[in-house]
């Protein structure tokens, strides 16, 4: 049975000249996410938002702001980023060493905590957090650039997640990101997925049919 996705359209997909007008349409999609994209042009090849960009369209929007720091050392750049107004962080587990701990300092400031995990990285490697965290998000396709087609094998790190939450009574939400699309989505929610994050997709209009549906 698929489940009830929440949308979480990614801003890097967006017009860049007019990011106030995407929120807005991003607003249209009941319970809908804002996915922020941060990349440092060192864990991924290029540059995007940063904290001046998340500040101002808080101003604008009371919708959750969903920040995925695929950075180094995103325990540097976290406090900067729950002060301009993110709702949810979710750090890559290959940026760090200190999980817990960064976890938790997210946490002490009162947001959800995420892990991120890119398609070379197994669930296993997770095992020690999973009680910790809020959401885990599966990359479906390699992080830092927009377009690519869903590595559908990754969606079996969602089934097992799905899983091991059922079996241990885990709390967190499971997000797949990248080439999620309106012919993948419901595969997506019958495997467990919880939160899709699409840009390309969702700023093309393409995913306007499942949204209704």
């Amino acid at each position: 049975m698929m489940n009830k996705i929440i949308l979480a359209p990614s801003l890097l997909a967006a017009d860049c000249c007019n990011l106030g007008a995407a929120v807005k349409q991003i607003e249209a999609v009941p319970s809908a996410w804002i996915h922020f994209d941060v990349m440092d042009g060192s864990f991924v090849p290029h540059i995007s938002f940063g904290v001046p960009v998340l500040a101002s369209l808080r101003r604008i929007t009371s919708a959750p702001v969903d920040v995925h720091l695929m950075v180094c050392h995103p325990e540097t750049h976290i406090p900067a980023y729950i002060e301009a107004g993110a709702d949810h962080i979710t750090f890559q587990y290959e940026a760090a060493v200190h999980h817990h701990r960064i976890i938790e300092q997210i946490h002490t400031a009162g947001k959800k905590a995420g892990i991120a995990i890119v398609p070379s990285t197994p669930v296993c490697a997770l095992a020690e957090i999973l009680p910790d965290v809020d959401i885990v998000l599966v990359m479906t396709v390699n992080p830092g650039f927009g377009g690519q087609k869903l590595i559908r094998r990754c969606l079996d790190k969602a089934a097992l997640l799905a899983d091991l939450r059922s079996r241990h009574g885990y709390s967190y939400v499971i997000a797949a990101d990248g080439g999620i699309t309106k012919e993948n989505i419901a595969e997506a929610g019958r495997v467990g997925v919880d939160v899709a994050v699409s840009g390309t997709a969702f700023f093309s209009g393409a995913l306007s049919d499942s949204l209704r549906s």
